[in-house]
């Protein structure tokens, strides 16, 4: 019998197949096969099974208590998790190499030893380097248990024993359980350690947190049912500015649309004060270049004030591109067509480039008159009036629609210090002098007409 052998493992859904094939049979993905050595099981060692009680009870005997939720020690963070750490729970957090992950849990950690027991589990890192982080972080390390390996059998003896009140798996792709017959970071093993750990989790009442590696395309690393057994899933991305951002997509205890804000130095990971400073580059009062728009957006509960750039150039090869990775570049060309239409802003023969100051992304619908406007101030070399900002939908009629929390956009633009603001609709009472218009060419002629 063969020690070893060589399987090919679907990275998106764990399928396996004895060969190579171009495309999965199970979930359709294209290239998604990875050959795999097996190891062989060893004897007497059975399937994972489920720790969840089995026996049957009514919702309304169900033990539940009102501090299940506790602060997680960094405010940001608790915003995102829709308000603190929730017990029991399991959450996945990936992001970039280097980003932060690490080191915002080692954070967190010192904090919620008040609450309870905590463990960090280490499969990456020695001992060592993890207390003189944690040193440099400024985290009681008396406060704070650390395991070092890699085994799942290891590990959850170790957690059953101990009952630690929060858990930290840094990271999922290096756990590895004897019963399975692939190698660590194998779809199959992340799937079967995910699952055992987060239901031993919910057993004992405790937050488990799972740091996660991420592909080059930024998706986080193993089979999509990852995300789906977890209750949370946080992203961590990177601005141009140095600034982390924290996204919940999937949060099964609050919402999916708050963001966090961090700045990372020598002592750690901070929240951002003032996030409207990030995304706005400084400016003299007049001295405003052509392709710059002003827009506020609002994410979760707050909203911030941001700065559209934009450069429309003469095409090289005489037929139009577009470059954008801050605002889809489908919702670039649909605000280009609509130019060309309803404004006649010939754009077809043209490269677009657009860009966010700060680096955030922007996917509100309310950005597009913000973008027509920088365009058009581009195209025709004309800047915008100091101190106007705008928001607003764009219709395939070339129409300006209201959107939601005008109100909140209008006092954040005028907190940042702008004087106007050109939307489709009019409000009053406000210490911001507003401007209605009903189409994009009545936005165009109110936006850059002079007036004394």
């Amino acid at each position: 019998m063969k020690e070893s052998s060589v399987r090919y493992v679907c990275r998106e859904c764990g399928h396996i197949e004895t060969k190579w094939n171009g495309r999965c049979p199970e979930c359709g993905s294209w290239n998604s096969f990875d050959e795999e050595k097996t190891v062989p099981v060893q004897k007497g060692r059975t399937e994972p099974q489920t720790v969840m009680d089995g026996s049957v009870q009514k919702l309304s005997d169900i033990p539940y208590e009102s501090t299940m939720r506790v602060s997680s020690g960094i405010d940001e963070l608790d915003r995102v998790l829709g308000g603190g750490v929730m017990r029991p729970s399991s959450v996945l957090v990936g992001g970039d190499p280097g980003i932060g992950k690490s080191t915002i849990m080692l954070q967190m950690l010192g904090s919620l030893s008040a609450h309870g027991s905590v463990l960090y589990v280490s499969g990456e890192e020695s001992p060592s380097q993890v207390r003189m982080r944690a040193e440099r972080l400024g985290v009681d390390t008396a406060s704070v248990s650390i395991f070092c390996d890699t085994r799942l059998e290891a590990l959850s003896e170790t957690i059953g024993r101990l009952s630690p009140g929060y858990i930290i798996i840094d990271s999922l792709q290096t756990l590895y359980s004897a019963s399975i017959a692939s190698m660590a970071g194998s779809p199959n093993q992340i799937k079967a350690c995910c699952m055992e750990l987060s239901l031993l989790a919910k057993k004992i009442g405790a937050a488990i947190f799972f740091i996660g590696h991420v592909t080059k395309e930024g998706a986080i690393a193993g089979p999509k049912i990852v995300e789906h057994i977890v209750d949370t899933v946080l992203y961590f991305e990177s601005a141009e500015t140095g600034m982390r951002l924290l996204r919940a997509s999937k949060n099964r205890f609050g919402s999916v649309d708050e963001i966090g804000l961090f700045v990372m130095d020598s002592s750690g990971l901070h929240g951002v004060k003032d996030p409207s400073s990030f995304f706005l580059s400084s400016r003299r009062e007049k001295g405003i270049p052509s392709g710059i728009a002003y827009t506020a957006v609002v994410e979760g509960s707050r909203t911030f004030s941001v700065e559209i750039q934009a450069l429309v150039v003469p095409a090289k090869t005489g037929l139009q591109r577009i470059y954008s990775d801050r605002i889809d570049i489908a919702r670039v060309s649909r605000v280009a067509a609509i130019l060309q239409k309803h404004a006649g802003l010939v754009l077809a023969d043209q490269d677009i480039y657009v860009n966010v100051a700060g680096g955030m992304k922007l996917s509100e619908v309310s950005i597009e008159l913000a973008l027509a406007l920088a365009l058009y101030s581009s195209k025709e070399d004309v800047p915008l009036r100091a101190g106007l900002a705008a928001f607003g939908e764009l219709s395939l009629a070339g129409e300006i629609r209201q959107v939601a929390f005008a109100d909140r956009r209008m006092k954040n633009l005028a907190e940042m210090g702008f004087r106007e603001v050109l939307s489709g609709e009019s409000k009053s009472g406000l210490p911001i002098m507003t401007e209605r218009a009903t189409n994009i060419k009545a936005a165009l002629i109110a936006a850059f007409s002079i007036r004394k």
